[in-house]
């Protein structure tokens, strides 16, 4: 049930796509590099994952680390810790940047080092991140709930809606040729994982939910 529920919140397409693509020198070069990324990530997640599954067995732990031993725990946590950090503060810049953004869009404030700007971008970084923390803490089964939206919405944001559009798009020349077939079928392949996605996420979401329902908000309890 944990493995779908963090799956939920992996596949969705990133938010911070955009905001990475409007910084390069040359945008037109993001699909390569995004291509490179996908590749890379998803090589070693499934070296992890065989690795982890061939070592633990079926009935590992989320997150994985706690199924080692004890002492190689602390190794672990102290390893995953500084990546964890980078991650959660690179998706509060993303955040921080679209409010700033949106607050300062045709403004010489955008790019000045002016005490109003850099006061702003402050306070805005910390509006959101006591903003996510008073909400994480607040909502016991913030996690499941996190995965009920990634497989309600997600879901289809990421994957259904684009092979709805492409099929909307080509309706009639679905059989026109080689490439069209390839593409009708790889298209309806990625619409078919997008209803798994949401109907098993939906499922697990909610009985994680009603499983989590003794939950404490703020409490610093080990749950696993």
């Amino acid at each position: 049930m944990d493995r779908v529920n963090s799956r939920t919140n992996l596949v969705v397409a990133h938010v911070a796509y955009f905001g990475f693509m409007s910084e390069t020198e040359d945008p037109r070069t993001f699909n390569k590099s995004l291509a490179m990324l996908q590749i890379v990530d998803t090589v070693l997640y499934l070296i992890s994952a065989l690795i982890i599954y061939r070592y633990v067995g079926p009935n590992v732990q989320s997150p994985a680390i706690l199924s080692l031993s004890p002492v190689m725990r602390k190794i672990a946590w102290g390893l995953a810790i500084p990546t964890t950090i980078l991650s959660g503060v690179v998706l509060g810049h993303v955040a921080c940047k679209y409010i700033y953004v949106r607050l300062f869009r045709g403004s010489d404030k955008m790019h000045s080092r002016s005490l109003l700007s850099i006061g702003s971008w402050v306070m805005i970084c910390l509006a959101v991140w006591i903003l996510s923390w008073v909400v994480a803490e607040s909502i016991p089964v913030f996690n499941d709930l996190l995965s009920l939206i990634s497989a309600l919405f997600g879901s289809w944001f990421s994957f259904g809606l684009p092979a709805i559009f492409w099929l909307h798009m080509n309706q009639g020349q679905y059989f026109r040729n080689i490439k069209k077939i390839l593409l009708t079928i790889c298209n309806v392949l990625i619409l078919g994982i997008a209803c798994a996605i949401c109907g098993l996420g939906l499922w697990v979401s909610g009985v994680a939910i009603h499983k989590d329902s003794g939950a404490k908000s703020w409490s610093c309890a080990n749950t696993h």
